[in-house]
């Protein structure tokens, strides 16, 4: 059969090696499977279909330096998951039972338990009896935080093939964005990472969950999916009737032809690397300095990174040759040896043709060389798709008067001393960029006090996402940018007692916001609640890191960054606050459902800044945290091209969330039976966020900051200063206690 479209030259810049113990791995493997009664008679695979996948080369590529034993582990628990993928197709997804698949992917969590003394039930199918076997000679080496992540990856992998199974269902295919989120949990990479720590090192529990390592996992995951993806296209696609695959994804979502589709699937994969290679090279020794870890746990996390990197190499080796895929035309990995370099141990793990492909070099050129303040003209805002009804608050005017006169008692008006930066904002600016407008379309039912406190949160938030670009990015300091960003997650304490006397006007502002707004929670609330405060604060500190640096951030790095930036968890979880002792079950917010659901909305919203703040942001702000021009960037395209392609993407965001409210919520109360006061409750959240999207929109259209009279409108006293590298140090440093 004729491939659909000719492969692209991957990225792939270290050559893939082979494990010296493949076949022994092989060897054992197949006992293993027939063991386990995944071959003949399972009615999903014969000898000869293990035979042709060859999951041992899989293996024995990607996990090159483990011992015999490791790798015939490893192997098995690809056969595993490869088994169940295939076994799950035939049993549920080509006859759409939704019901059985359900009921078959919640006995599997019993077979994972933390402790091994609690035993499994009895096996019914394969699947089941090898998960058991698998889990009991895993777990013993590894920690207990090693097992929650590695279940949690299980877990996901195999519970959100009911999301594919929902879109198979109704011939629905995902918009990018819900395709890079849900991809990761299907697709099994993050699962695979797991597997990678027991091989080649465990990453300490304390960084675990770190931005840098997080980082390092899902660019690994992205660029491993994309890469199958490519390969699996004409298998998925054109015989299995399948629609999680990212070319099919573009080619619907860009409207253009599959070779097209194919290729910008391929220019994502290598914009992932590259963000792997920039964390690795420039977030990872900062974590090191951070955290204070000790040399065996640095050593820990790049023993991982370099199997992380190991298996991007062997993964794209084993597709050449599995007959699992199509490969023709596709290069192989493989060194390139010139004169004028060094030979012997050591010198071979780089592919240099690979790293000097034109595509690669020109991804990462663009990247780093945008010339600030290009003049842009106004920025043009198309029509938007708004499902969502409009509502106002009454108590609108006394927020927009009580919330100016808290801002001027703060100091967030005035010039501090000591501290130029400060002078940002003044009266007539912040009536006109009006945040208590906002707050009463987000929160039109709220309180008189609550309208007032959620516009000061507005105000407060706004005035440090101006001040950190200002003060930190232009003036090129990213130890002021954190130690002023320690100071502020400082004023946050769960117990008020312990809260510091602030020092500057920021400090101050947040210190009054974050009691009057905690003051009848309950620790555990509170710390929730802070835990967004703080990924919106260290989030500045990214944007101000690549200001420094001069880089447009990598696609999907930026769009999960952006809800941080944006503030949007902050302000969800308020809104979930009325509900919490409504019958909700605890962690159904941490529900792909759920989740989904925000992060749908969230980016409808962060489009919607984007788009009217273009001209601000990029002409008179000298901004590279915009999806008009990171979309710009990455296609290397023209404005109003960007555009239209961030404007469909807002608009399939919003069609998600009103999919996701009219398929996905019904079945997540059934699958968690909830009574009809959660029903409710739930339902009542979904209209919160409804409200929050609808008044979002309208402030934007409203407000005083965006158009092109506004933007100059004032003198601005930093106006003559952002542009000279060295402002902002000394002020930052005066402004904070020794």
């Amino acid at each position: 059969m004729t491939q659909p479209f000719r492969l692209p030259d991957f990225y792939v810049p270290h050559p893939a090696r082979q494990n010296p113990h493949y076949e022994a791995a092989r060897v054992h493997t197949k006992q293993w499977a027939r063991d386990f009664g995944m071959l003949e008679g399972s009615g999903v695979w014969e000898e000869r279909d293990l035979d042709s996948h060859d999951y041992a080369l899989l293996c024995a590529h990607t996990h090159p330096d483990c011992d015999a034993d490791a790798l015939s582990l490893v192997t098995d628990w690809y056969v595993w998951v490869f088994f169940f993928d295939d076994h799950f197709l035939e049993t549920f997804k080509r006859t759409k039972d939704r019901a059985g698949a359900r009921e078959y992917l919640d006995r599997l969590a019993a077979f994972m338990p933390m402790d091994l003394a609690r035993g499994f039930p009895e096996p019914t199918n394969p699947v089941e009896a090898g998960l058991a076997d698998l889990w009991a000679r895993t777990v013993p080496a590894m920690s207990i935080d090693w097992r929650e992540r590695f279940s949690e990856s299980t877990r996901n992998l195999l519970d959100e093939s009911m999301w594919e199974l929902a879109n198979i269902d109704i011939g629905r295919v995902a918009n990018p964005l819900e395709y890079i989120e849900m991809r990761r949990k299907v697709g099994g990479a993050p699962w695979s990472a797991g597997l990678i720590e027991y091989v080649s090192a465990e990453v300490p529990a304390r960084v675990a969950h770190a931005r840098a390592l997080e980082v390092l996992r899902d660019a690994f995951s992205d660029a491993v999916h994309i890469r199958n993806d490519l390969f699996s296209y004409q298998r998925e696609v054109t015989e299995e009737g399948e629609l999680s695959n990212a070319v099919l994804v573009l080619e619907s979502f860009l409207g253009c032809t599959t070779q097209e589709a194919a290729e910008a699937a391929n220019d994502l994969l290598t914009s992932r690397l590259h963000q792997f290679e920039q964390t690795v090279f420039t977030e990872l020794p900062q974590l090191f300095v951070d955290h204070a870890l000790d040399p065996a746990e640095i050593a820990a996390v790049l023993g991982y990174v370099k199997g992380l990197q190991d298996w991007q190499s062997g993964g794209h080796e084993w597709h050449m040759v599995s007959s699992r895929y199509m490969n023709e035309g596709a290069r192989r990995t493989s060194p390139v040896t010139l004169p004028f370099l060094p030979s012997g141990l050591g010198t071979s793990a780089l592919d240099l043709r690979s790293v000097f492909v034109q595509r690669s070099m020109e991804l990462r050129r663009r990247s780093f060389t945008h010339v600030p303040f290009e003049r842009t003209g106004p920025s043009i805002v198309p029509e938007i798709h708004m499902p969502h009804e409009l509502r106002l608050s009454p108590h609108l005017a006394h927020a927009r008067e009580e919330s100016v006169a808290w801002c001027r008692d703060m100091g967030l008006l005035d010039p501090q001393p000591g501290d130029p930066g400060s002078a940002i904002w003044d009266e007539e600016k912040l009536r006109g960029y009006d945040f208590a407008l906002c707050s009463a379309g987000i929160d039109p039912d709220a309180s008189p006090e609550d309208l007032f406190l959620n516009a000061c949160w507005l105000s407060w938030g706004t005035y440090g996402d101006d001040y950190y670009p200002v003060v930190f990015g232009h003036g090129r300091d990213l130890a002021a940018a954190k130690a002023t960003t320690a100071r502020l997650i400082a004023m946050t304490p769960v117990d008020h007692a312990e809260q510091p006397a602030p020092v500057t006007a920021m400090e101050r502002a947040l210190c009054d916001l974050w009691v009057r707004t905690t003051i009848g929670m309950s620790p555990g609330q509170r710390a929730e609640f802070r835990a967004t405060l703080v990924e919106m604060l260290e989030s500045w500190v990214w944007e101000v890191d690549n200001l420094i640096q001069n880089r447009i951030p990598d696609p999907v790095d930026y769009a999960e960054m952006r809800r941080l930036t944006f503030g949007s968890r902050l302000t969800m979880y308020l809104c979930r606050l009325g509900y919490q002792d409504r019958g909700i079950p605890e962690g159904i917010y941490a529900s792909g459902t759920i989740r989904s659901l925000e992060n749908a909305v969230a980016d409808a919203a962060c489009l919607i800044n984007d788009i009217f703040s273009y001209q601000k942001e990029i002409e008179v702000e000298g901004e590279l945290h915009n999806y008009v021009l990171v979309t710009r960037n990455f296609f290397d395209i023209g404005y109003p091209e960007a555009l239209g392609i961030c404007h469909a993407l807002m608009t399939q965001r919003t069609e998600e969330f009103e999919h996701i409210v009219a398929n996905q919520l019904p079945v997540l109360y059934e699958d968690w039976k909830l009574d009809a006061d959660a029903r409710a409750a739930l339902d009542a959240y979904v209209g919160e966020l409804e409200d929050w999207h609808a008044g979002i929109l309208n402030w934007h259209r409203g407000t005083r900051r965006y158009r092109p009279e506004d933007l100059n409108r004032l003198p601005d006293p930093l106006s003559t200063r952002i542009r000279q590298p060295g402002f902002g140090m000394s002020a930052a440093r005066i402004s904070l206690p020794a």
